[in-house]
């Protein structure tokens, strides 16, 4: 048994970052010689533009930087220890969900004195979810395993995190997307959700998921009509109301990619109709998720262990018998 519990821990830490603890400093974080090797190595720069996805389900935090082709590629997956709420957009101070939407972070929005550790704002509510008349502030990817709202990331992973982004800032690029979405956004995950109240807004996102999937490139990202749209040039210059319908389209950008994307949507209208039964082995919902390394750790160590093995503040893990009770068990 306890050589499981050492096992399972190594694997922890593996995935939480480089760093150690006692690696961590009250400076903000710098890259390390280690990422700056897996850079080079993938043919990406230290100062290339940096792109982030979140995937709430399975808990995971992607980063991805330009390489020497000019197109995004994955540099590395981070798990995330901890957010809260269930799976759909934040709409309400309370409600304790986590944002998904299309955010763009800058240097501003960096904050190297946060009270866990080291943090960056996402940025909510967007020009779309303030027109929607939603309601928040302060919703962080930040340290620590405790959630209110926002993606919380061991210290050594979002130190990690931190120092590439920031690089990135500092060398010319004016803010980097995030992108955050309920699950990852295949056919076959959205027919398990397929009854969502959601499901009109996450096949929006997907629009967006799959733009980006195709091309590796940014997707241009315009509100109008109430809702989110892709690669569109319009008109007069961008859409001032997000609630008014759209101006007539002048340019379609990425336009072999976005008639992949049109054709994923008839794939997803084929799979939300089809009579095959969801093989989900999703349970009752309690409270937000966690990666199921950190998972492990929480059940064979306990919540005051686990927290103080990835983070330097002194917050506990929230709602630790929530996290417990995985309601995405089986996948």
């Amino acid at each position: 048994m306890l050589a499981r519990a050492a096992a399972v821990l190594a694997v922890g830490v593996a995935l939480s970052g480089c760093m150690g603890l006692d690696d961590l400093s009250e400076e903000p974080p710098k890259l390390s010689g280690k990422m700056i090797a897996e850079m080079s190595k993938k043919g990406m720069k230290p100062e290339s533009p940096v792109l982030v996805r979140i995937f709430k389900q399975e808990s995971e935090l992607e980063v991805w930087k330009v390489n020497k082709s000019g197109q995004y590629a994955l540099l590395k997956t981070y798990p995330i220890c901890r957010w809260s709420g269930e799976l759909g957009p934040k709409t309400k101070v309370g409600d304790r969900h986590a944002p998904e939407g299309f955010y763009h972070v800058s240097k501003g929005m960096l904050n190297p004195n946060s009270q866990f550790y080291v943090s960056f704002n996402l940025g909510y509510p967007n020009k779309l979810e303030s027109a929607l008349g939603y309601t928040g502030e302060a919703l962080m990817v930040h340290g620590a395993c405790s959630s209110s709202g926002c993606y919380a990331m061991t210290d050594q992973g979002v130190g990690e995190i931190y120092a590439v982004v920031a690089k990135a800032l500092s060398s010319g690029q004016d803010r980097f997307q995030v992108q955050a979405y309920p699950f990852r956004m295949t056919a076959e995950n959205m027919a398990e959700h397929r009854g969502d109240p959601n499901m009109s807004f996450w096949r929006t996102l997907k629009e967006g998921h799959d733009a980006f999937n195709l091309t590796h490139r940014q997707p241009k990202v315009s509100v109008c009509g109430g809702r989110y749209v892709f690669n569109r040039e319009f008109e007069g210059g961008e859409p001032a109301d997000p609630l008014a319908a759209c101006p007539d389209i002048s340019t379609q950008l990425e336009p072999q990619a976005m008639a992949q994307v049109e054709a994923e949507e008839r794939k997803l209208d084929t799979a939300l109709t089809s009579s095959i039964q969801s093989s989900s082995a999703m349970t009752a919902y309690s409270d937000g998720g966690m990666h199921p390394s950190f998972r492990a750790l929480l059940k064979a160590q306990g919540a005051k262990r686990l927290a103080a093995s990835i983070s330097g503040t002194k917050y506990p893990i929230s709602r630790p018998d929530a996290a417990l009770a995985d309601p995405f068990s089986g996948r």
